[in-house]
C-alpha cells in the first residue's frame, strides 16, 4: 500500500497508508487528515481538496485535465506548477512516498 504524507500549513505531518484505485481526496478523509473539506465529495465542482505536490512529484502525477485546471482558478493562492485537486488524483503503487502541503485555507 502506498505511503502518503500530508503537511499541514502549520508543519503537522500525517502519513497515511492508502489502497490503489481511490483518490487522494479519499485516501485524506478516511484516515482525518485535517485541511482537506472536499465539499463537493469529489465530483470536481469545488477547490476545497486543493494541495500543492511536492516539487518533486509535480512531473510524476498524470497531469491535470481541463476541468481541474478550471477548479483550480478558485483555489485558496493556486500555483501553477503544483496545485492540485486531490479528488482527481488516483492513488497508484507507483505513488509510494509521495508528498502534498495542505494550504492554509480551503475556498
Amino acid at each position: 500500500m502506498p505511503r502518503i504524507t500530508f503537511i499541514t500549513s502549520a508543519g503537522a505531518h500525517h502519513e497515511v497508508e492508502s489502497r490503489s484505485g481511490i483518490t487522494l481526496m479519499e485516501a485524506a478523509r478516511d484516515n482525518g487528515v485535517p485541511g482537506i473539506v472536499a465539499d463537493c465529495g469529489g465530483a470536481c465542482s469545488c477547490s476545497t481538496c486543493h494541495v500543492y505536490v511536492n516539487a518533486e512529484w509535480s512531473t510524476r502525477l498524470p497531469p491535470a485535465e481541463s476541468a481541474e485546471t478550471g477548479m483550480l482558478e478558485f483555489a485558496w493562492e493556486p500555483d501553477p506548477a503544483r496545485s492540485r485537486l486531490t479528488c482527481q488524483i488516483i492513488v497508484t503503487d507507483d505513488m509510494d512516498g509521495l508528498v502534498v502541503q495542505v494550504p492554509e485555507r480551503q475556498i
